[in-house]
């Protein structure tokens, strides 16, 4: 049974306004879900379909929470199939613990395939230098899931290689050494997020909290595909949540608006605006059975083999682009109520732009699929 009951769900959407009009961070909700025990291990399948519930009622609480369930994400990929180097991570988010993602970095379209921070081997493990940007969750994470390359020293006999580790504070309020955290973020949209700059000056990661070691470059390793199947499918399920409210509120706009011209009759009669709306939920309702189908793949261990990243990177591009398209259609048929700065739709929109920044983005996913059906570039 889901802990999202109406009562929560409604008291998190009567908060995400003022979040977003304060560009402040949802402790609120943060508490409330984690007393729920949204925070704990469960199917990817269950949580895409959660996420997108919560997502409706407010879009940047779900992505936020996103980052801490794609790390529990990939402990469970790992389980699942044998790997129990992980599990660690399953007893800490049960046990309420908060992880974020310290990936991303400016200047790095890589992403996970190269670093632009430096992992140095220290004695008892590794320090990191460098600058990680949208660190979601920044005023409350727990544990900080970072990467960095390794450019010499033990392991590197044969190159540069990639070090995955996990910065731990006891308290969202513990300092670290060698960590700071700015305050710096001010966007557009998806505001309660509070996904602040991070910056590395030889921060240590214990040995034990040394969670890979990969190759520089593509490769198939189960951690990387725990990573894209987690992030893709669940960055996907908040956009078609956020979809899912705008054709909601669309309709209600509809029943609501009198038209002159049609004699005083409600735009739900006018026949463009039916149109409009019907397009709208026509380009929505097949992200469900993609998105929940891969879920259900990923929990029951099918093997797409290399049409795996194809199929993930295309649900999250059609999730983002179709959510936007459900939104644009959603303000259309509201009319100037729904370009004043407080009303919700207004809010939607300015959230659902995010969609287009999260990897992968609209180039590199042409780029997959196209080297899937036609092979590399010569």
């Amino acid at each position: 049974m889901s802990v999202l009951t109406p009562d929560l769900l409604d008291r998190i959407r009567s908060r995400a306004a003022g979040y977003d009009r304060d560009n402040t961070f949802f402790q609120e909700d943060l508490d409330e879900l984690r007393a729920a025990g949204y925070l704990r291990p469960r199917s990817l399948l269950e949580i895409a379909r959660e996420q997108r519930i919560l997502a409706a009622h407010a879009p940047a609480t779900a992505l936020g929470l996103n980052m801490h369930l794609v790390w529990v994400g990939v402990a469970r990929v790992l389980h699942d199939r044998g790997d129990t180097s992980l599990d660690w991570i399953l007893r800490d988010a049960e046990a309420g613990e908060l992880f974020a993602f310290g990936i991303s970095e400016a200047g790095n379209d890589l992403v996970l395939w190269d670093s632009r921070t430096e992992a140095s081997p220290v004695d008892g493990g590794f320090a990191f230098t460098g600058t990680k940007i949208f660190g979601t969750l920044s005023p409350a994470w727990t544990r900080f899931g970072i990467f960095g390359k390794q450019t010499e020293g033990p392991g590197t006999e044969n190159g540069p290689r990639l070090v995955h580790g996990f910065l731990r504070r006891e308290t969202a309020t513990t300092p670290i050494d060698g960590v700071t955290i700015l305050d710096d973020w001010d966007t557009l949209g998806m505001r309660a997020t509070q996904s602040r700059t991070t910056k590395l000056d030889h921060a240590i990661i214990a040995e034990e909290a040394i969670t890979r070691f990969l190759p520089v470059g593509p490769n198939a390793d189960p951690f990387v595909f725990g990573i894209f199947s987690n992030f893709l499918l669940l960055i996907g399920s908040v956009y078609a949540g956020i979809a899912d409210r705008a054709l909601e509120l669309a309709v209600e706009a509809a029943h609501k608006r009198i038209s002159l011209k049609n004699g005083g009759a409600s735009y739900a009669q006018d026949p463009d605006i039916r149109w409009r709306i019907a397009d709208a939920a026509l380009a929505l309702d097949g992200l469900r059975p993609e998105l929940e189908g891969l879920a259900s793949d990923v929990d029951t261990l099918v093997n797409h083999g290399g049409d795996w990243f194809r199929y993930l990177t295309g649900a999250k591009h059609r999730s983002t682009e179709a959510a936007r398209y459900v939104v644009d259609q959603a303000l259309r048929v509201t009319g100037g109520n729904g370009y004043r700065s407080g009303s919700e739709l207004a809010r939607l929109q300015r959230d659902v732009l995010a969609g287009i920044y999260h990897p992968s983005d609209p180039e590199s996913i042409h780029s997959t699929v196209a080297s899937s059906l036609l092979g590399p570039i010569a």
